[in-house]
């Protein structure tokens, strides 16, 4: 549980670096059952011009697969040291991620948006999978994906 620890050490850091006001937030994605091998995430936030603002999560351990989550590498440049100490395996068709964080107040309502990019060995890449406006309004409200992900939410 020591890696899970410092992800979320390491998480609350990127996003909310001196902010006081911070909540626990779950982020769940429910893979459809595409039929192919884990798929590789990358949760990340942009800001309300669509800049990158932080990397939240990656799924799936290899590096060199990364460059597959191609609008994610497009914003980091394909830099690792973005995920370093925030990874997890990689998620199984039908299967579920679920993640506990906490993330800044100041993101919600404020026009940042939160991605989700997903690839699968031998499959199609999946950019932009997920893209969703982090508002109060929104949480808890299923958001459904356009190729391996079934639906995402997150809930306070």
């Amino acid at each position: 549980m020591k890696p899970l620890l410092a992800a979320l050490a390491l998480t609350t850091a990127i996003i909310a670096p001196g902010l006081a006001l911070a909540r626990p937030v779950t982020l769940t994605a429910n893979l459809s059952q595409y039929g192919g091998q884990g798929a590789y995430l990358a949760i990340y936030v942009t800001d309300p011009s669509g800049a990158y603002a932080g990397s939240l999560w990656m799924a799936g351990g290899k590096s060199k697969y990364y460059k597959h989550l191609s609008d994610w590498a497009r914003l980091t440049g394909g830099d690792v040291a973005q995920v370093d100490g925030i990874t997890g395996a990689s998620v199984g068709a039908g299967r579920s991620l679920e993640l506990t964080m906490d993330l800044a107040d100041a993101l919600f309502d404020a026009g940042y948006t939160l991605h989700v990019d997903a690839a699968v060995e031998d499959m199609r890449d999946s950019p932009g999978e997920i893209a969703v406006l982090l508002t109060t309004e929104g949480a808890g409200q299923p958001v459904a994906g356009r190729r391996y992900v079934a639906d995402f939410t997150y809930a306070f």
